[in-house]
């Protein structure tokens, strides 16, 4: 019997070719070089918000409003996963790639497409349940309907039946009665936005903000309707809101809205850092050290 079982482990493992073996290497070799990428990247571009660990409290945390994403609870609101899943990786390539508009999250085109890829897949080493779980099925979405007048009207009922406006309030602009009290998953204060004004934080299209009625965002007090809510209703929703999103919201410096100004900024020392290797008159998580050279960087970029 031993022999028999010897022989059948023998013919089991002879049916691997070298070259599959030679892959297989050579793909743990491709991710463990994508790994050191991404967390090269992470050190000189996220550290300085999203902290060395990954809990959101880098040394450029304390100065914004919307806080920093902790990467360590693996909990992701822009999603096109079901509410409470992890993401796909592409959703995490999309904000990467797109930033998160109105905060100091800034698309990070200056990076290359592997520098994005790579970035996303050591932010998931920073919390465990990217091993324990895996992501839901995403999210369908239908043909987007033609607008018209009447998937407007429906749209707005639908507005107030489904409670948007205890929190966006009655004309969407974020003053509903719940509003001042609510806070996300960190105890954070959290203000709904005003959905009268573009562009939104998770994209410019209605397609973005179709997934994020449809997911909801994790961590926060804005829940899912993919299930209270059919996707012809969905859409009616959209078109309402969409209607109703008629200025822009006030821009600043390079044309940046709300707090990009500070991201830039805080880039701007990060890019820096990166140049100087960390050292001299910059510290980790592009911190200056030198005071002067501090004053003179507040000075140009207009703080």
């Amino acid at each position: 019997m031993k022999h028999i079982l010897l022989a059948g482990l023998f013919l089991m493992f002879s049916a691997v070719s070298v070259e599959e073996v030679d892959y297989g290497i050579s793909r743990v070799a491709r991710m463990e070089e994508d790994l050191a990428l991404g967390e090269s990247v992470y050190r000189e571009n996220c550290v300085a918000c999203h902290g060395e660990k990954g809990d959101g409290k880098g040394p450029q945390a304390y100065r914004l409003r919307t806080k920093p994403r902790d990467f360590t609870k693996g909990i992701y609101k822009f999603r096109s996963t079901p509410s409470g899943s992890l993401p796909l990786d592409k959703d995490v390539y999309r904000t990467i790639t797109q930033g998160v508009r109105g905060t100091s999250m800034l698309a990070q085109l200056q990076l290359s497409e592997q520098s994005r890829w790579a970035v996303l897949q050591y932010v998931k080493t920073l919390s465990k349940r990217f091993t324990e779980e895996k992501p839901g099925q995403a999210v369908l979405f239908p043909p987007v309907p033609s607008p018209n007048a009447q998937l407007v009207a429906f749209g707005r009922s639908l507005y107030e039946e489904a409670g948007c406006a205890q929190c966006h309030g009655p004309s969407g602009k974020g003053n509903g009665p719940s509003a001042k009290d609510l806070k996300d998953d960190w105890g954070d204060p959290i203000l709904p936005p005003d959905l009268t004004l573009k562009p939104f934080k998770s994209g410019s299209s209605q397609e973005d903000l179709y997934r994020t009625i449809s997911t909801g965002l994790n961590g926060t007090p804005m829940p899912s309707y993919g299930d209270a809510l059919t996707p012809k209703e969905r859409w009616a929703l959209v078109s309402y809101i969409f209607s109703i999103a008629i200025k822009e919201k006030p821009r600043g410096m390079m044309g940046l809205v709300g707090e990009e100004v500070e991201g830039m900024q805080i880039d701007m020392r990060a890019a820096m850092a990166g140049m100087m290797g960390g050292r001299g008159m910059m510290g980790r998580g592009g911190r200056m050290k030198d005071g002067n050279m501090r004053d003179m960087m507040k000075d140009m970029m207009g703080r």
